[in-house]
């Protein structure tokens, strides 16, 4: 029996499965042994790796974003019109059959748009060239979903169900759970919260699936089954997403005040470039960088061209190796200029976390 029967057989038990307390241990069972069939087909064994030719686009820039979507929803069309790149557009399915890179500059920051081709249902499982396609989404630090205004949640539905089962998981934070594997000491559960669904019993028959009986495990708030199996594979990515719902010309201005309301929602039309402002301000507050300028002694800072970094994580050190990594060795202290700072300028050193927009001045050893 191939792996996508299994999964099927498990998928029809957990549905035949009523849910209640008595029946949690084998759900939590059964869902523990879909993973891990679900692990091989993203991580198939046997070598075979890459995402196969046209799909593997060397990373360049600050960020990179990957258009998914089903096919003939306007990925192309966007792409050609934000990045000025021609990527073959036509009435007909299936026109993009490789990747198609464009890049833009935006806030200063140099930002990659991957134009993956239309994923189709059971994409995750290798239908078409999903496979292909979902790999590359996978790098990608930001998600464009590209629907189509007239059927936006059928598609989204079916777009989101695809990139789960492939360990992607869209505008949710990593769970907060503790996990350490230990040689002995069986398995030791604490909770800073109140569970209304992981118990010992339960932990302990997910983790015996593992074949991990000696675990240390904390969790940190009201966790799931499928929360901390997602702890355990250790191969779940956390992406931010954005539903691009585009061809808002086909639609009235009633249904686009609703469009508006929606989560995570930017409503363009691809073809007319409308609404393209509303739609990178967005990707901008989702990819959460910072631009710090330079300033080199006795000089203005330099606007032009910010050093990009990721906000809120980024220290004096980090801006130095993106600099040149021979700078640290040379370092005394920095000056900087800006939020992160009370004083203008403040000396610092190279732990000092910066903020967007900061102005940083090394200083050098004598």
């Amino acid at each position: 029996m191939g792996i996508l029967e299994k999964i099927s057989e498990i998928e029809a038990e957990m549905a035949r499965t009523q849910k209640n307390k008595a029946t949690m241990g084998h759900l939590g069972l059964l869902k523990a042994r879909l993973a891990k069939l679900k692990r091989e087909l993203i991580e198939p064994k046997g070598g075979g790796g890459g995402t196969g030719e046209g799909f593997d686009v060397a990373k360049t820039g600050d960020a990179r974003i990957g258009f998914v979507g089903f096919p003939s929803v306007g990925k192309s069309t966007l792409l050609s019109n934000l990045a000025g790149v021609y990527s073959e557009v036509a009435a007909y399915e299936f026109t993009t059959l490789t990747t198609v890179p464009g890049v833009i500059r935006y806030k200063g920051a140099k930002i990659q748009l991957l134009d993956l081709p239309g994923i189709i249902e059971g994409a995750k499982d290798g239908k078409g060239r999903g496979k292909q396609v979902i790999a590359v989404a996978r790098t990608c630090n930001i998600i464009f979903i590209v629907l189509d205004v007239l059927k936006p949640l059928q598609h989204k539905r079916l777009i989101e169900y695809e990139l789960e089962g492939f360990g992607i998981r869209l505008n949710r934070d990593p769970p907060n759970i503790g996990y350490k594997k230990k040689d002995k000491g069986g398995l030791n559960l604490t909770s800073t919260v109140a569970q209304s669904e992981l118990d010992h019993d339960l932990v302990k028959t997910i983790l015996a699936e593992y074949k991990i009986h000696n675990a240390d495990i904390t969790l940190r708030g009201d966790y799931t089954t499928e929360d901390l199996i997602d702890v355990i594979e250790g191969n779940r990515i956390y992406v931010p997403a954005i539903y691009v719902l585009n061809k808002i010309d086909q639609i009235s201005i009633e249904e686009l005040d609703i469009i508006y309301k929606i989560p995570h929602c930017v409503p363009i039309s691809a073809h007319h470039k409308w609404n393209f402002d509303d739609l990178l301000e967005m990707m901008w507050d989702y990819l959460r960088l910072c631009r710090i300028y330079t300033k080199p002694k006795g000089q203005l800072p330099d606007y032009t061209a910010p050093i990009v970094l990721k906000d809120g994580k980024s220290s004096i050190e980090d801006f130095c190796n993106k600099v040149h990594r021979s700078i640290l060795k040379e370092f005394k202290h920095a000056l900087v200029w800006g939020s992160s700072v009370k004083h203008q300028p403040q000396k610092v050193g190279k732990e000092h976390m910066l903020c967007d927009e900061d102005v940083v001045q090394i200083v050098k050893k004598i």
